[in-house]
């Protein structure tokens, strides 16, 4: 373990559990929603499921938990790697920059769903962020990395677009190929590929004068 992830962990184990306690506290009051409105379990974890904001966050938690308690395994060595450190600072930075642009006005959540809100798309994000200028100080990344971090909102957009046709319900409406139809969502899709390529790249330039 380099010297920067030894001193960042404090804030790793932080994250870690915020990370945790935010994508849980979601699952619960998903699975109570989707209890009041009639649907089984199955069904409420296929809504649950099909968030990019939960996948990011479950993906926080792994990526923190990993190396601090199976340092030794192929994963806990894979989330150390500056690389693996870019993807995921870069993936969950997307989440808040995409959620304050595009969705914090289109619902107003109170009481629990307010803090599982907050957690999930600005704390744990803007912590990860920190976390990521500490252990990628002065870190010349490859020019190319973002296009292969990007790979994974392409991934997620394609299993959004057959969980869609599958189960006929997509988590977000500028993807919603139901409402859109496929030649919209599919620009839209390419616009949010083309911000996380300049996020990307605007964080490797803090990270290699930082």
């Amino acid at each position: 373990m380099s010297a920067s992830i030894a001193r960042g962990k404090p804030l790793a184990v932080l994250i870690a559990l915020l990370a945790w306690f935010g994508a849980g506290l979601q699952l619960y009051l998903s699975l109570r929603l989707t209890d009041s409105m009639g649907m089984n379990t199955t069904q409420g974890l296929a809504i649950y499921f099909g968030y990019f904001t939960v996948l990011t966050n479950i993906l926080v938690g792994m990526a923190t938990t990993w190396p601090l308690v199976l340092s030794a395994s192929a994963l806990g060595r894979f989330f150390v790697q500056p690389m693996a450190i870019g993807w995921v600072a870069t993936s969950i930075a997307f989440v808040g920059v995409s959620y304050f642009v595009l969705l914090r006005h289109v619902w107003n959540p109170q009481g629990l769903q307010l803090v599982a809100d907050v957690l999930m798309h600005y704390v744990v994000p803007s912590l990860v962020v920190l976390y990521s200028l500490f252990t990628l100080h002065r870190v010349a990344l490859r020019w190319t990395a973002p296009l292969w971090w990007s790979l994974y909102p392409v991934i997620y957009f394609a299993y959004v677009l057959a969980r869609g046709v599958i189960i006929g319900s997509y988590p977000y409406h500028f993807i919603d190929a139901s409402q859109l139809g496929y030649a919209l969502t599919l620009r839209n899709a390419a616009a949010l590929w083309v911000a996380f390529l300049v996020l990307s790249y605007v964080l490797m330039l803090l990270w290699r004068r930082s």
